[in-house]
């Protein structure tokens, strides 16, 4: 296995091999090997109860399902037998998945599969329904995997993901830069990069998805140091893994940095802000049975109305209630029937 994957990243190093998989892979099992890993999945436990409510608001069931990066089981706790039948999870990490949790609801048909998100191995048209929360976002070919999901998606089955945005940790990410150029005159990456909310929405689209909906959110986390937010970042599993990284911080850039980041974004408290963006989005596979724009020209209002769009909602609602009143008859009363 180790020696297909090195072969498979030489492969893709071509193209645009931005992450250590193996390094990822690595950091992410030494999570599980802790005895307090779950005290650090607080952002990762709320971001999947967020997703979770987007499969509910979907107001379907699913026949199958697919967890897909699933950790810990952020999302797949959630689910319900209102929301899939059965269910697949799947992580890059054996140690993590093993320790996954399961949906709470025991009648959900589940089973466990270590999968790597670059290379799924899954039959066309497998699911009605995969999510992932924040695990794309460590992946070399993004395209690709949005063409695989796409593949083993049925027709109107739905994607539903939630990803780390451009502007996550940007206070870190400056505040390094500045406190290295400070001591040693320069400055390295330390700071995965993210993906800008900007592209989703291409990416999905030349996948092949349709209706999308993308959104997004920040949640601000308060720490009383920079030091305490890079243990918890190395306790989630989600330091850096770029294959540019810099394997070691000096002493002095690491004080440095750390009073820069207080002086530039510290809260009145003494305490640091660090501001995670979640890109929310959600892509159907096509299927005749959706429904599609109106053809060009048969739209009622023109744009140059836009302006007093209030009132032609209201006389065309006025004239909606005129027509249905002529068209229900009014019941007579003995007085009308005296006079017939």
């Amino acid at each position: 296995m180790t020696r297909y994957m090195s072969q498979n990243a030489k492969a893709n190093a071509s193209t645009m091999n931005i992450f250590d998989r193996l390094a990822k892979k690595a950091q992410r099992d030494r999570t599980a090997l802790h005895g307090d890993y779950d005290k650090y999945n607080y952002i990762k436990d709320e971001i999947g109860n967020r997703l979770s409510d987007r499969v509910y608001d979907i107001n379907r069931k699913f026949k199958r399902g697919l967890d897909l990066g699933c950790g810990y089981g952020h999302v797949s706790r959630h689910l319900t037998k209102d929301a899939v039948d059965e269910l697949v999870m799947c992580d890059h990490s054996a140690l993590i998945l093993e320790k996954a949790l399961t949906p709470e609801d025991t009648t959900i048909d589940c089973q466990k599969m270590v999968v790597d998100e670059e290379a799924l191995p899954f039959e066309p048209e497998s699911f009605n329904m995969v999510v992932s929360s924040l695990s794309l976002h460590w992946v070399n070919q993004l395209p690709q995997t949005f063409s695989q999901i796409m593949k083993c998606l049925r027709p109107d089955g739905v994607f539903i993901a939630a990803i780390f945005g451009g502007d996550t940790l940007y206070e870190l990410r400056g505040s390094l830069q500045l406190g290295e150029t400070e001591r040693e005159g320069g400055f390295a990456a330390h700071v995965s990069p993210f993906a800008a909310i900007r592209d989703v929405g291409g990416l999905l689209n030349g996948a092949g998805f349709t209706m999308l909906t993308i959104d997004t959110d920040e949640i601000r986390v308060g720490y009383p140091s920079m030091f305490e937010l890079m243990a918890d970042l190395k306790g989630m599993g989600e330091n850096n893994a770029s294959w540019i990284r810099k394997l070691h911080l000096h002493r002095d850039t690491m004080f440095a940095a750390s009073a820069i980041y207080k002086e530039l974004y510290g809260n009145e408290d003494g305490s640091i802000p660090a501001t995670f963006q979640i890109i929310y989005m959600i892509g159907w596979k096509p299927d005749p049975s959706q429904p599609k724009p109106l053809d060009r020209g048969t739209g009622q209002i023109s744009i140059k109305d836009l302006h007093r769009l209030d009132e032609v909602v209201k006389n065309a609602t006025e004239d909606m209630v005129k027509k249905t009143a002529k068209a229900v008859p009014f019941p007579l009363d003995d007085d009308d029937r005296r006079k017939r």
